[in-house]
């Protein structure tokens, strides 16, 4: 049986504190029901302009703005749907799990800014006079009361929820009068404690709806299907009896009829969906079926008797201008984007989003984690006392969001699991919800992080696992009780996306694919939360004055705030990319370029990793590159592999011999066909195999040290006879270089307060890594050779790195040789190990033969593909809205900028940009970066790896700088061509 909230009545207008205050959802709304796009009935949209006053509280007993006949003189105007905080009105408030008010349930601060909203409106002279029409708010924060015409309709709270009333006895032609009174806090602001910014207001749709005589309540479709017979059998449950015609499949039933018949299955990776409708005496509401079963079979989730591979992301509704009131435009980039970079699964973080995201998710193609409108995290404060997740009296309000989510939200094939909420402990509440759902809907499973004994869930959910643990878990020895060793694993979030990062992402990945237990995972997060400011470019938590703030903790997404995607999304659109090539037996590292085995024979094995789909959607092309360049290429013949087959195919013959230099093959898999989603020629998945490295650089020793007047020439190079500093290149003048040890730190290297375990970035500052001094020892001329011996070390510290700089020449170019030999203690990895240098501002241009185009670290360079790039300096940037290291290319063998030409030996890391790494550490925003007369160019032999510690593990042992004694070189020349 359906929960049902009740309609109520209201006898008289309660005191602002007896609803605001109150732990139950509300009064005077109609029970929930299926949310529906359009129908045959009448709607009409009240979005727009409204009329808007804001108060300091919400004791005000002046209700007489919603009264007859009230004119609202010298009132502003906000747009509706949004928050009258981004328009102008008060400010944004973000804290992670800090309750921003005093924590004494269901009591909210007397300072409560309440917005008084106006929407006067005429009904179209068509509009039909048989009185039934329901008003729907589709998002109001935090809390609502409402009046029409000057009646009192009743309040609600569930801010990401849809509430009904029914208005038609009300409504007149014209002049029509709606009267909302929002308040920022509210006994309901206790349940939602996400993680985002506080933001007050209509930020959904407002719609009024003609229900004719006879039309539809609610309804349920329940469309399943048999993956052994390949049939599917639908039965639309409907309150108000009618028929259900599909005509794609010669269905005309009545309702609550089942049918059975053959069908084409939904998946999100082929969403099929038949177009019905349901046909009552008064309406005709279009259906979009999608037939599919989710099943907990054999301890995994499985979708039409396949284990699925969640690849996911989770999604805060954002646009760095309106906040929550996402457009349809918005919402359609995000699927396009998501499907685009590989995803398939989104669990809608931390509520219900709007409905139509999810009419995009099941024509696109996503599975959907729908998340309850429920977060208690600011309770962990006091150890979960007075939790309302385990308080009897606020039950209703727990149960009536769970049954608004389900209600709405029960027809869409794309939701395969409903989740209870996040962070919000454990208790009698989130059982009864789990029990109510369970009873409402047998179709889908329950997920629930907080439930680590899984007494309520039906998967194992965990987030920020390291990947040690996740693997004990993929192996069932992670103990726990026997439900639990026997359901299956999800990360519900991992990857904590702030800032630089996330690293560990292929780590992570390599484990879900080995152990059939591990079914993914969803990134933390889909989408930076800054606000676009004028003065910082992008704001965040403490940029508008707020007391209590978690700073840029709310900018930890895979997107920029203007939705350009960072490197961390062109990272993990490489690494769960369905298709998988290598080189025979080759080594696999993470990563795009691979390393094919000795006496590879030109052979490749191509493995499917779709869960549902073959391959013939995709054409293969390889390409032959060689230092870079283009040698040849063409396509690939490679059969319709069905989901989890491999098979062998091979290469043709080299196009040309490399000779010494570096040589590449490059397999891409791409769309055959333009799609829905991305056009034809598309890049799924791609790999390169290494064929030969570049042969190292080669300098013979043969141009003698000569001392002048304070200085010293080598070959081209004018070295400063004191210190042994390189001054100039040939003509080319240089600052430095020498050794660098120091990167701004990320967010990743910082840490989250909370964590016990090491974090670098305090760590490496309280060391005095961003401090180095560098004393010179010796200036030693030999025959052949500039020798500069130095101590680097911090003030305060009796650690070191003795380094010495040896400098030869063949007359026209220079080799500079660095050798580091650590001395005292070190209990830290280094953040870097390499060389800076300064070259002019005149320097812009950059290209590079090497990992490219974007940047890569130790733990993120899965898509880094070796090629030669072009780049300004401006555009090696990662724009981060904090400032922090970024920007590096991997793998680089050589590297030319303002007149000089770099080789190394090994491969280094290339970085340039126009202020110092002391700059960009210390600036909050990207509006502090101001370009200096220098730019700075580093050169590294090693770096730490970036992981995941503003939220989650840090970069894994193998990808951890510890000082070592190390030898690497460079060779500099001036380009005269």
């Amino acid at each position: 049986m359906s929960f049902r909230t009740s309609p109520g009545t209201p006898a008289s207008p309660p005191s602002p504190a007896d609803y605001v205050e109150d732990v139950s959802p509300g009064g005077g709304v109609l029970p929930p029901r299926a949310w529906y796009a359009a129908s045959d009935a009448r709607s009409l949209s009240l979005n727009g302009r409204w009329d808007f006053r804001l108060s300091p509280a919400a004791d005000t007993e002046d209700d007489s703005f919603a009264a007859e006949g009230y004119e609202p003189g010298g009132w502003a105007e906000v747009q509706v749907p949004g928050h009258w905080v981004m328009q102008g009105h008060g400010s944004p408030i973000y804290t992670n799990h800090l309750y921003p008010f005093p924590v004494d349930p269901p009591r909210v601060p007397a300072e409560n800014p309440t917005g008084d909203h106006l929407r006067r409106f005429d009904l179209p002279p068509d509009w039909p006079a048989d009185g039934g029409t329901v008003l729907r708010f589709d998002g109001v924060e935090s809390c609502a009361r409402v009046w029409l015409n000057g009646t009192d309709l009743g309040t609600f709270q569930g801010s990401r929820l849809p509430h009904e009333f029914a208005v038609g006895h009300l409504l007149r032609p014209d002049g029509n009068v709606l009267a909302v009174r929002v308040h920022q806090w509210s006994a309901g602001s206790y349940l939602e404690d996400q993680d985002q910014w506080w933001l007050p207001g209509i930020f959904r749709d407002v719609t009024l709806l003609h229900r004719p005589p006879g039309s539809a309540l609610d309804f349920f479709v329940h469309a399943s299907y048999d993956h052994r017979e390949g049939l599917g059998t639908l039965r639309v449950d409907s309150d108000v009896d009618g028929r259900v015609l599909v005509p794609g499949l010669d269905i005309d039933v009545a309702t609550g009829t089942p049918v059975t018949l053959p069908v084409l299955p939904w998946t999100a990776e082929t969403p099929r969906l038949y177009d019905g409708e349901l046909v009552t005496e008064g309406e005709r509401v279009p259906l979009r079926i999608g037939f599919r079963t989710v099943e907990l079979h054999d301890g995994l989730i499985k979708v039409n008797g396949t284990a699925v591979l969640f690849k996911g992301v989770n999604r805060h509704e954002w646009h760095p201008e309106k906040g929550r009131a996402l457009d349809p435009e918005t919402m359609l980039a995000d699927v396009l984007l998501m499907k685009r970079h590989n995803i398939n699964a989104v669990r809608t973080s931390h509520y219900p989003p709007h409905p139509a995201f999810l009419d995009l998710c099941d024509t696109y193609g996503l599975w959907v984690v729908d998340e309850c409108d429920l977060e208690t995290h600011g309770f962990t404060e006091q150890a979960w006392r007075d939790n309302p997740a385990d308080d009897p009296r606020w039950t209703p309000a727990l149960l009536d969001r769970a049954a608004r989510t389900v209600e709405r939200d029960k027809n869409h094939p794309s939701v395969v699991l409903w989740s209870l909420g996040n962070e919000a402990g454990t208790g009698r509440g989130l059982t009864a919800m789990a029990e109510w759902i369970r009873a409402r809907d047998t179709s889908r499973l329950v997920h629930y992080e907080g439930d680590h004994d899984c007494r309520d869930t039906d998967v194992y959910s965990r987030m920020y696992t390291d990947h040690a643990e996740v693997e004990r878990i993929g192996r069932h020895q992670d103990g726990g009780g026997l439900k639990r060793r026997r359901l299956p694993f999800i990360l519900c979030e991992y990857g904590h996306a702030m800032g630089n990062g996330p690293g560990g992402l292929a780590d992570y990945q390599r484990l879900f694919t080995s152990y059939d237990r591990l079914q993914g995972g969803f990134v933390w997060e889909w989408i930076d939360h800054g606000i676009a400011d004028e003065r910082h470019g992008f704001a965040y938590g403490g940029d508008f004055g707020e007391e209590l703030h978690d700073g840029n903790f709310v900018c930890d997404g895979l997107l920029f705030p203007d939705r350009t995607p960072s490197p961390g999304l062109v990272e993990y659109k490489k690494v769960i990319e369905p298709v998988r090539v290598d080189g025979g037996d080759s080594f696999s590292p993470p990563g795009g370029r691979r390393e094919a085995a000795a006496g590879w024979d030109g052979t490749v094995r191509v493995t499917n990793g779709y869960d549902f789909t073959d391959l013939s959607h995709l054409a293969f092309e390889w390409s032959y590159q060689v230092d870079g360049r283009s040698a040849g290429s063409g396509p690939l013949v490679v059969p319709a592999l069905a989901p989890g087959e491999t098979a062998d195919v091979k290469l043709p013959a080299p196009p040309v011999d490399p000779r010494g230099a570096g040589a590449r093959w490059t397999v891409r898999a791409v769309l055959a066909d333009d799609t829905v989603w991305a056009p034809r020629g598309h890049v799924v998945a791609w790999t390169q195999l290494s064929v030969a490295e570049p042969a190292p650089p080669s300098v013979t020793a043969s141009a003698p040290p000569v001392p002048g007047e304070r200085v010293i020439t080598l070959g081209p190079g004018t070295f400063d006879a004191r210190t042994g500093a390189l001054l100039a290149v040939g003509g080319v003048e240089v600052t430095g270089p020498r050794l660098d040890v120091w990167r701004a730190p990320t967010d990743n290297d910082n840490g989250a307060h909370w964590q016990s375990d090491a974090r670098h970035g305090p760590l490496w500052r309280a060391l005095g890594l961003h401090r180095m001094r560098h004393r010179p020892d010796a200036v030693e001329a030999g025959d052949d050779s500039l020798t500069v011996r130095t101590r680097v070390a911090p003030a305060a510290r009796d650690v070191g790195l003795r380094t010495v700089y040896r400098w030869t020449s063949d007359g026209t170019r220079l080799r500079l040789t660095v050798s580091v030999t650590p001395e005292g203690r070190w209990t830290l990895p280094l953040p870097r190990l390499g060389v800076r240098l300064g070259l002019a501002a005149s320097a812009d241009r950059v290209t590079w033969l090497g990992g490219g185009p974007g940047e890569g670290y130790p733990d993120t360079g899965s898509a880094c593909a070796y090629g030669l790039w072009e780049s300004t300096v401006d555009a090696l940037q990662t724009p981060y809205v904090r400032p922090q290291e970024n920007g590096a290319r991997p793998g680089v063998h050589r590297a030319e900028i303002g007149g000089l030409r770099i080789e190394g030996d090994p491969a280094f890391w290339f970085t340039a940009r126009r202020w110092t790494t002391e700059q960009l550490d210390a600036a909050e925003h990207r509006a502090d970066l101001l370009p200096g007369d220098t730019v700075w160019v580093n050169l590294d032999h090693g770096q730490q790896g970036i992981g995941s510690q503003s939220c989650g593990p840090g970069a894994l042992p193998r990808y951890r700088l510890w000082p070592a004694p190390a030898e690497f070189s460079f060779v500099f020349s001036e380009i005269t061509d």
